[in-house]
């Protein structure tokens, strides 16, 4: 039976697991990525807490369980993540990311360096002269509400199995919930929209001054974000570590799930 529990603060809902005794480091905080949800954690979650962590995963605005606060914009976001971690007391925190999360999570870490004990960074962005991929650039373009408009369910399934994970169909139903009965179709453009490379100009070189242990943690088959940006952040975070998991692409925590948690459980302890 899963030790992860579903709650809510005022602003958000969240996943979170406790060690049954003590807890040994740090709490843990992870931030999903589009299309999905806290879920994606649901199994690191259970072994960082039974390693001894207490683990807490917001779903971003109107994804997974988390309310339609208007536009869900990166900004937005942003104010919601503080916020969050304001109102559960966390302190320091080993911030994990994927996907949307990294804009989220890693901007947060750059503006509250104090807060941060170490990175896990998983197949994302986070370079102010990125350029979007393909899909992205339609869903901002102006045909994007049309563009999303159009996605039913089996679009959706095929868009999260396109690089190889095998989502099976209670997740797939999941992560489709928002889009079929609630807001996740006009929140993907709003985000889309407002996550203008650019705005993480201020960040340029933020990363490396925190000078925490940092785990690159790619799927090497990644088309939605390549295995380049992992070697760059190999570069410009000191002593950061890659770890590549064989023949798995974006969704790389959905793909290798087992694998994923025992690297994030063994580089926390490590760098505790």
């Amino acid at each position: 039976m899963s030790g992860v529990e579903l709650k809510r603060t005022e602003r958000l809902a969240y996943r979170e697991a406790r060690p049954a005794g003590e807890e040994t480091g740090v709490p843990v905080l992870l931030v999903h990525g589009f299309p999905e949800s806290s879920l994606m954690w649901e199994q690191v979650m259970e072994a960082l807490a039974a390693a001894g962590r207490r683990a807490v995963a917001p779903d971003l605005y109107c994804l997974g369980d988390s309310p339609d606060p208007g536009p869900a914009t990166f900004e937005r976001n942003l104010e919601a993540l503080g916020a969050f971690h304001s109102e559960l007391g966390l302190g320091r925190v080993a911030l994990v990311v994927h996907d949307w999360g990294g804009f989220v999570g890693l901007a947060w870490a750059c503006e509250h360096p104090d807060e941060v004990a170490a990175l896990v960074i998983s197949d994302t962005g986070f370079f102010a002269d990125g350029r979007w991929h393909g899909v992205a650039e339609m869903v901002r373009g102006e045909q994007g509400e049309q563009v999303v408009g159009a996605l039913d369910r089996d679009g959706f399934a095929g868009l999260l199995r396109s690089d190889g994970a095998d989502f099976d169909d209670a997740t797939v139903d999941a992560y489709w919930r928002p889009f079929e009965s609630g807001r996740g179709r006009e929140a993907t453009v709003e985000f889309y929209r407002s996550m203008d490379f650019e705005k993480l100009a201020p960040y340029d070189g933020k990363l490396g001054e925190l000078g925490v242990p940092t785990l690159l943690l790619w799927g090497p088959e990644d088309e939605f974000a390549p295995i380049g940006g992992a070697k760059r952040f190999e570069r410009e975070i000191p002593g950061a570590r890659l770890v590549t998991v064989d023949g798995a692409g974006h969704f790389v925590f959905d793909q290798a799930p087992e694998r994923c948690a025992d690297e994030v459980v063994s580089f926390l302890r490590e760098a505790a």
